[in-house]
């Protein structure tokens, strides 16, 4: 049970056709600002078994599925695990704030193994995920209008930039205010956003822009200060993990 949705999601780790290993809620629900009809966005990973790689046939390293349960809209994105990993040595924030996701549908023992192994992949070239993040969603901004992509903007921006301060992955955008700062009228987007998915943001458009210029130039900053590694050193640590859950299942 998801307290923050009050529906039960177990049924649907038991209908998947092979072992999820972990399953969590991403997207507005985990960053703070989900509407009164969001989706429900989870993400999580499967374990294939081994002759499903070793055989003739494609194997389903990405499987996904969207459907409508309890009247709400449930969309699920798993990988396997091998393709998940390769991701997170990747440099892939987006993977590592599903894996450290509060919002826990289904977890088990290879999920604390990989979240415990998550903090040695984290580098400060993270930064550039966050950085291009946020670029693609201003650009959807500017087209649109819609408030959504603007608080994805500001979201990427503060999650890079506290990151790169603290080595920890925070995607919740109220949090994010809080422990890094941001537009003061950032709440007020937040309210409305909650109200309607797709409403159009009610701000100057010059004032976003310069509030979105300045925290570039943060993240720019916290990056070249940042304590974190270069490279990643967690990846032996990794493929052991990888293959011994392979065998064992």
């Amino acid at each position: 049970m998801i307290d923050d949705l009050d529906i039960d999601l177990t049924p649907v780790v038991a209908e998947q056709p092979d072992p999820l290993l972990f399953a969590t809620v991403s997207g507005a629900h985990l960053y703070g600002f989900p509407s009164q009809d969001s989706d429900v966005d989870l993400r999580g990973v499967h374990l294939l078994p081994a002759a499903d790689l070793v055989g003739l046939h494609e194997p389903e390293e990405t499987r996904s599925r969207a459907w409508v349960r309890y009247g709400v809209e449930l969309d699920l994105v798993t990988h396997d695990l091998r393709k998940f990993v390769r991701l997170m040595l990747r440099r892939n924030g987006y993977v590592l704030e599903q894996l450290l996701s509060p919002l826990v549908v289904h977890t088990s023992e290879a999920h604390r193994e990989l979240a415990a192994l998550a903090p040695g992949v984290l580098t400060s070239h993270h930064a550039h995920h966050y950085r291009g993040f946020a670029v693609t969603q201003w650009r959807l901004f500017e087209k649109t209008g819609e408030l959504k992509p603007l608080l994805y903007t500001f979201r990427v921006l503060l999650t890079g930039v506290h990151l790169m301060r603290s080595g920890e992955v925070q995607a919740h955008l109220p949090t994010l205010l809080e422990q890094v700062g941001g537009p003061g009228y950032l709440p007020e987007l937040i309210a409305a956003k909650g109200e309607r998915e797709h409403g159009r943001a009610d701000i100057d458009h010059a004032r976003a822009e310069a509030d979105v210029e300045r925290l570039h130039a943060v993240l720019d900053e916290a990056q070249a200060g940042s304590a974190l590694p270069e490279a990643a050193g967690a990846h032996d640590a990794l493929h052991d993990l990888v293959v011994r859950l392979r065998l064992d299942c």
